[in-house]
């Protein structure tokens, strides 16, 4: 079992910057690979962000693609989210969720075994 918590979510306004965190404890945080997704209200949950069990591969969806990076400390249990230049439309709850045992980058939700309960970002106009 992997438990996930988020923390690091708030209100900011747009143009602003918030960088989420997600620990982990449980199995070897380091064999997993890591994912962001967000669900803002009425919508389906989509895919943001995710990196692979040693870093060096990451993947954006395009609508945050050169705004978002996320990036991960083996050593501490942690994914982030660095999150700049936020709009309103990037308002949803943020969930950070593993897969398999290193596995590659995937942004299917489908794949991924274990996530957190979430946590919300407002982004005002």
């Amino acid at each position: 079992q992997v438990q996930l918590v988020e923390s690091g979510g708030g209100l900011v306004q747009a143009g602003g910057s918030l960088r989420l965190s997600c620990a982990a404890s449980g199995r070897s945080f380091s064999n997993f690979a890591m994912g962001w997704f967000r669900q803002a209200p009425g919508k389906e949950r989509e895919f943001v962000a995710s990196i692979n069990w040693s870093g060096i591969s990451k993947y954006y969806a395009a609508s945050v693609k050169g705004r978002f990076t996320i990036s991960r400390d083996n050593a501490r249990n942690t994914v982030y989210l660095q999150m700049n230049s936020l709009k309103p439309e990037d308002t949803a709850v943020y969930y950070c969720a593993a897969r398999g045992s290193y596995a590659s980058v995937s942004y299917y939700l489908r794949d991924y075994d274990y996530w957190g309960q979430g946590t919300q970002v407002t982004v005002s106009s």
